[in-house]
């Protein structure tokens, strides 16, 4: 008797078990899915939104919901800020409805993720090394931004693309005087001038080409190649002759080993 009482008891919480794991949406309807999910989403419940929203897909893949529920997925993936899952489903979605007609919001879509990455270039100012950062993300979003312009001219999400094209050309172009300018303040001099470079030949009529031409400028004269550093100043006079560098408002500091 005493065996039995363990074996019933064990039976009892398998069934109580799987009694729990019953799933209330078995026989939910493709519109109550979708209903529920869209209503999780304006909840902010991204996870419970997307268990539901995979679930319409699964089961109704050919139906009217499915594609929209991809859509979806994708955009939960994003608020939740699971970066890696949401261009997952981004991609995933472009490569099997490629001439949809929302697709535009995908490539929409595909450039916030990168845009909003969180260790994009536009929080280095927090990092000490500049040049260990890569603004891998800010160049994926920006070729997205510039797709989605170039494919897509009438598209809703076209004016806000090219704004956000021209924020990233900056930044951009921040990002590599900054790691020019890295490069000055620890005496590598032809380091300093390739990123300034890069700097003025990738990302020209940008405000970042003024302070590249600088850096290129004192880059010159450190290595003592006078011609070359002439050239540059003389570039930088005729394109901003009311420069502040020339007017004692910034200067880029010596390294330590030259003050003495």
């Amino acid at each position: 008797m005493r065996k039995i009482i363990p074996l019933v008891l064990a039976l009892l919480l398998t069934a109580c078990s799987s009694f729990d794991q019953v799933d209330e949406t078995k026989n939910w309807s493709p519109s109550r899915l979708y209903s529920e999910a869209r209503d999780e989403l304006n909840a902010l419940n991204y996870e419970r939104a997307i268990d539901l929203l995979e679930k319409l897909e699964s089961r109704y893949p050919f139906g009217t919901y499915a594609q929209q529920a991809q859509m979806e997925i994708a955009y939960a993936y994003y608020r939740q800020g699971d970066q890696p899952q949401a261009l997952a489903a981004v991609e995933r979605f472009i490569k099997l409805h490629p001439d949809h007609p929302n697709v535009d919001y995908m490539y929409y879509l595909r450039g916030l993720i990168n845009f909003n990455d969180r260790t994009s270039i536009f929080d280095f100012l927090s990092r000490q090394d500049m040049t260990e950062r890569d603004p891998k993300a800010a160049r994926e979003a920006f070729d997205s931004f510039k797709l989605l312009v170039d494919r897509f001219p009438n598209s809703k999400y076209a004016p806000d693309a090219e704004a956000r094209l021209a924020y990233l050309v900056n930044g951009m172009a921040q990002y590599n005087v900054h790691v020019a300018d890295y490069y000055y303040r620890r005496g590598a001099y032809l380091a300093a001038v390739n990123r300034a470079q890069a700097a003025v030949r990738d990302y020209p009529n940008t405000p970042a080409t003024e302070e590249a031409l600088f850096i290129m400028m004192k880059s010159y004269d450190a290595l003592n190649l006078p011609q070359l550093r002439d050239d540059t100043e003389r570039v930088l006079r005729l394109n901003f002759p009311d420069s502040i560098y020339f007017k004692g408002g910034k200067t880029i500091e010596k390294p330590w080993w030259q003050i003495w």
